[in-house]
Order: C-alpha cells, then sequence, then structure tokens
C-alpha cells in the first residue's frame, strides 16, 4: 500500500520516474533467467524498491515555499530491497529586507517481511542550502522507518487513521511561520509518533509456530533521521 500526494513539479515528477524505472529495473533482473539455467526457468520476484523526495526552492521571485512527502510502501516477503528517501530545500537569491524562507520534510515508511531477506539498501539524505541569502530561513528534514516483520504486516484501520492524522500535521506545517528551530522540533515530535504506531503495529506480527525459523524472527523498526 502506498500513500502518496499529487505532484506537479519537474523534481517530484523525475522522482516518480526513477521509482517506476528502478523497480522495473530489479523487476527486470528477478524475472531474467541467470546464466546456464534451463530455458524459461526464472528466480523469484522477491526484490523491491523505493524512492520519494520533497524538494523547495525559493529565491525572489517565490520567497516561500514548502514541500512534503510522506509515503508508505508496503511489501511481502523479499530477498533485497532498496529504499532511497531525500529532502532538499535551497534558498537563492533573496534580500536581508525580504527573506527567502524554504522547507522540504519526506517521510518514508517501507515494511519487509520473511526470513529470506538477505538485504536492504536504505539511503535516508536531506540538503539545505543558502545561496547569496543573508537571513534566509531553510530546513531540510528526511524521516525513514524501515520494519521488518516474520509475516507481511497488515497496518490496522486504527493505525491507517492515526498515520493519515499524523500526514496532515505535516502537510499543516506549510501555514506554521514558526522559525526553523520550532519546525525542527515540531518534524521530530511527529516522526516520534510515527515510530509509536510502527513499534505497536510490528509487535502484533505473529511469529512462525514450532520450530520455524519464523518463530526466532523479533520484528523491528528501524528509524533514519537527517536534518539540514
Amino acid at each position: 500500500m502506498t500513500h502518496r500526494k499529487p505532484r506537479t513539479s519537474t523534481v517530484g515528477r523525475q522522482a516518480v520516474r526513477l521509482g517506476m524505472l528502478t523497480t522495473a529495473g530489479l523487476v527486470a533482473l528477478a524475472t531474467a533467467a541467470p546464466a546456464g539455467a534451463a530455458p524459461g526457468s526464472r528466480i523469484p520476484r522477491s526484490v523491491g524498491a523505493v524512492v520519494d523526495e520533497a524538494h523547495t526552492l525559493a529565491n525572489r521571485a517565490h520567497p516561500v515555499r514548502y514541500d512534503e512527502e510522506f509515503s508508505i510502501h508496503q511489501f511481502g516477503p523479499l530477498v533485497a530491497a532498496a529504499a532511497h528517501n531525500r529532502a532538499v530545500a535551497a534558498s537563492v537569491g533573496c534580500s536581508p529586507s525580504r527573506p527567502c524562507r524554504s522547507i522540504a520534510l519526506s517521510f518514508q515508511i517501507v515494511t519487509t517481511s520473511g526470513v529470506d531477506l538477505r538485504r536492504i539498501n536504505a539511503t535516508n539524505i536531506s540538503r539545505a542550502v543558502n545561496q547569496h541569502c543573508t537571513g534566509c530561513q531553510t530546513f531540510a528534514g528526511a524521516y525513514q522507518f524501515i520494519v521488518a516483520t516474520p509475516r507481511p504486516l497488515t497496518l490496522s484501520a486504527r493505525d491507517r487513521n492515526r498515520l493519515a492524522d499524523i500526514r496532515r500535521r505535516v502537510a499543516e506545517l506549510r501555514r506554521c511561520g514558526d522559525p526553523v528551530p520550532e519546525i525542527e522540533r515540531r518534524a521530530d515530535a511527529l516522526a516520534a509518533e510515527v515510530r509509536a504506531v510502527l513499534d505497536r503495529a510490528a509487535a502484533a506480527v505473529p511469529a512462525g509456530a514450532g520450530a520455524s525459523p519464523l518463530r526466532e524472527f523479533r520484528p523491528t523498526v528501524t528509524m533514519h533521521r537527517h536534518v539540514s
């Protein structure tokens, strides 16, 4: 399940296209027969890749810019996964008498399951840049949550509603005129709420029975935070 807001910027379209191309490439790898394999043989379609990005550029023509991404990607059993999350904010060329304000926030949730997952390639980065912009307020925050459970995680209606409420409050920061340190504090608090929802949901996923390797699998929620 993936929740995305509509994206209209060029960077947003590029990010979506990149995600589609990455996924297509991995599916192609998953469906191609390895060298020396019998004709028609395939390896399992057990890989997944996602790319999310928030990007803002404030300047004299557009002195106030805000962008947020809040995505949920739920996968079943995988052998490999790639998750890339990025927030980039830039303020360029505004005057001290009319400074820019540029804020980008990206929240990415990725769930995986099973004992066959060998590698998760997760990157989570942020970048905030002021160029010839004295007094400008620029902030980029990237928050990534990687959930690993023995069996596929199914979010309850309560959990989905709580995440939807958090997403709404992330979007409401657009209208907030607070200084950057307060925006960072509020974003961190919202990230902590996301973590709490996912911790509870992951703990409720049943393990395997008997001597199954799944029985020894302990659910984990890993949060990556990068702000600048």
